[in-house]
């Protein structure tokens, strides 16, 4: 079945305004592995986020904080998205999810629910607000002692 751009366009509102109202695995983590902050100065979005491993996958992820619908809702598509999968699938993940919203999508990678987010693409501004949680994901699977930021 495919959907017309207007179809898009609601199931991108609904699914954005449904994980931004409930977010997904929005909750400190005890003894986490991994934890990192991110901050986009743009809108002012803050978080930290939270990832246990289990030989080289994530086990689980995490994440609190504030900033806008958009960028809360990606944090929790994120986190449900990266479980159970390796460290290296999450960050080709990572690669080809900004490339979905900067640029080209590979072709044939199924991104699931986080396809919605495509229709940040229309949006080039709020681009940063959509990825935040990803670069502070990457920055705590590198260990990177620095906040990730999108500027």
């Amino acid at each position: 079945m495919s959907l017309s751009r207007g179809d898009l366009r609601e199931l991108y509102q609904e699914v954005i305004f449904d994980h931004n109202r409930s977010p997904r695995n929005f909750h400190e983590m005890e003894h986490p592995d991994r934890v990192a902050e991110g901050h986009n100065p743009l809108c002012g979005d803050q978080l930290t986020l939270y990832v246990r491993l289990d030989k080289g996958v994530v086990a689980d992820a995490s994440f609190v904080g504030h900033g806008c619908a958009i960028s809360t809702a990606s944090a929790s598509l994120m986190t449900e998205a990266v479980k159970g999968h390796t460290v290296e699938e999450v960050e080709a993940l990572f690669r080809d999810f900004h490339a979905l919203l900067t640029d080209a999508a590979p072709p044939g990678r199924d991104f699931g629910k986080l396809e919605v987010l495509a229709g940040v693409k229309e949006f080039p501004v709020r681009v940063k607000c959509a990825t935040l949680a990803w670069h502070t994901l990457h920055n705590a699977l590198i260990g990177a002692g620095d906040p990730a930021k999108t500027e």
